[in-house]
């Protein structure tokens, strides 16, 4: 499983997060490193983008290597990164899930040109927007592309899920969770999609499996106290989810 990415040094985003969620789901984890960032529970400090020359060169580097059966995209950063990815993955026939980074969960913007994504939605077997990114980004709603529309940021005491795509719509309805230890909660969620979408399930069920698995972790992690910000996800290979969690 490959992840493109920003690197989170904190733990919790990013990267890290996506290679913690790629070993939870027994799969072997490959990287492409976006951008370094300075950043902790607390707060983005500092970003310094990955050049495009080197965003291929990374992606041809495990291209032309290793086998890849499923790839998660996250933070990109800019239009030059779209489109370094975009040339390496075309033709590249396995399950491509976006998660659309706008900006960090301790605030601070993560992408400067979001526009450009218009061009790598098309490769996508999934994009999975939260609620202020589908708002940045409405024309998501009509790219033809399947979309989970995550509902972690409404309000009330119940949240929604909802998985639109050609075949309709699926909807999950979950209790708000009270915990301030939600960073890296969407990038964790699209791995864990695109890890089930690699092993062949279908996509309702690999969503189904990876929101029922979410859930479990962000009740698990609402006791720690890393950090002193909106704390991190604890994920590890004893984080497996549940074999009949999608049923």
């Amino acid at each position: 499983m490959l992840s493109i990415a920003g690197s989170d040094p904190s733990g919790g985003a990013g990267i890290q997060a996506d290679l913690k969620a790629i070993a939870a789901h027994g799969h072997y984890g490959m990287s492409v490193v976006t951008a370094l960032t300075a950043q902790n529970t607390q707060r983005l400090r500092w970003i310094q983008l990955v050049g495009p020359g080197g965003v291929r060169a990374q992606l041809r580097a495990v291209l032309e290597d290793l086998p890849v059966d499923a790839v998660k995209i996250g933070m990109l950063g800019s239009a030059e990164a779209v489109d370094a990815v975009l040339m390496e993955l075309i033709g590249l026939e396995v399950p491509v899930v976006l998660d659309p980074v706008l900006g960090a969960s301790t605030g601070g913007a993560l992408n400067f040109d979001p526009e450009a994504l218009r061009r790598l939605v098309p490769l996508c077997a999934l994009v999975t927007p939260n609620l202020p990114e589908l708002a940045a980004l409405p024309w998501l709603e009509e790219a033809g592309v399947p979309l989970l529309i995550k509902g972690g940021h409404g309000e009330g005491e119940t949240l929604q899920d909802r998985l639109v795509s050609s075949a309709g719509e699926r909807t999950w309805s979950w209790p708000r969770q009270v915990t301030r230890n939600l960073h890296g909660t969407g990038c964790t969620l699209s791995t864990a999609i695109a890890c089930g979408l690699a092993e062949g399930l279908p996509l309702v069920e690999s969503v189904d499996r990876s929101l029922r698995w979410l859930q479990r972790l962000i009740r698990d992690s609402s006791v720690h106290r890393l950090g002193q910000g909106t704390g991190p996800l604890l994920v590890s290979t004893s984080s497996q989810p549940a074999p009949d969690s999608n049923r």
